[in-house]
């Protein structure tokens, strides 16, 4: 966002997203093409197992608050990063627990489209939790429409911005999924920044995954990053769509401790502008993030 093989097995991928979030009702189908955010059941959530990796630190959001020992809420002001429309509050309005899923709420505050007229969250893990190697997962139900731009990813820990010595893109930053509603809500996008042998901004090139049909505002899908340690895999319910070897000397920065980050920026300079074919509020609903480690 900043810009400036073990995979699961398939059927555990797939038996794990017909679930929604505990306490909401299951779909009809084993595809899960629908849920609705107000249908509600008992259903317990799956640990999603797997004989090659195990469970190292999760956060089920199944308390009724955000659990402060995991995350920060940031709040920034409009425009700090990539001339991004919406202010970054530490508000229960923007950021919250319902139905045992975190919810993050872009909300647009008046009748006017523009710089400061939206509010959203940015959450993270920064001093707080951080690894390095391992699967990183989560299941989520994302945002739609024009000038909309959710993200699930991951900034090195020794960056200057949460109190570190190293600034972007130095720091390393590795985007498990980006959406830009302005060009597909079909459509993700995974990215890698860092810093050339010169020090200057150099990236994978974002690498994308198309739903076959709908959106992905319409049912929750599993996103997931496999990091070793010299190469990076990306799917989506279980289908690798991306990979990156990471073994040259000019990725040492993908080689050290990173935090988590769920965001839902509003505007931007690479994610378009919203305009009164977008809905709001938006929201993004994240059911559980994971990290596993190699068994």
């Amino acid at each position: 966002m900043k810009k400036i093989v073990a995979a699961f097995l398939i059927l555990s991928s797939i038996s794990v997203s017909t679930y929604s979030c505990k306490n909401k009702e299951k779909a009809n189908d084993p595809n899960n093409k629908k849920i609705e955010t107000t249908t509600i059941s008992n259903t317990s959530k799956d640990k999603m197992t797997d004989t090659q990796w195990k469970i190292k630190w999760a956060d089920e959001f199944e308390k009724e608050t955000i659990d402060s020992n995991n995350w920060t809420l940031q709040v920034v002001k409009a425009g700090r990063f990539n001339d991004e429309w919406q202010r970054y509050t530490n508000s229960d309005k923007n950021a919250y627990i319902e139905n045992n899923c975190l919810v993050i709420k872009a909300i647009h505050e008046s009748d006017k489209h523009g710089l400061n007229q939206y509010t959203s969250a940015r959450l993270h893990t920064a001093n707080k939790q951080s690894w390095k190697y391992g699967k990183i997962a989560a299941r989520m139900k994302l945002p739609q429409g024009m000038g909309i731009w959710p993200a699930f990813w991951m900034l090195g820990a020794n960056i200057d911005e949460n109190g570190g010595d190293t600034p972007w893109p130095q720091c390393g930053e590795i985007d498990i999924l980006e959406l830009y509603g302005t060009k597909d809500d079909g459509r993700i996008e995974s990215n890698v920044h860092y810093a050339d042998s010169s020090g200057e901004h150099a990236m994978m090139g974002a690498t994308s995954f198309k739903l076959d049909t709908g959106k992905f505002a319409d049912a929750f899908h599993v996103f997931e990053l496999e990091w070793h340690e010299n190469r990076l895999a990306w799917f989506v319910d279980g289908k690798q769509f991306a990979e990156m070897d990471i073994s040259s000397d000019e990725l040492a920065e993908l080689h050290k401790e990173f935090f988590i980050l769920f965001n839902v920026a509003v505007g931007g300079t690479y994610a378009g502008r919203p305009n009164d074919t977008t809905s709001f509020p938006q929201h993004m609903y994240i059911d559980w993030v994971r990290v596993y480690e190699k068994s």
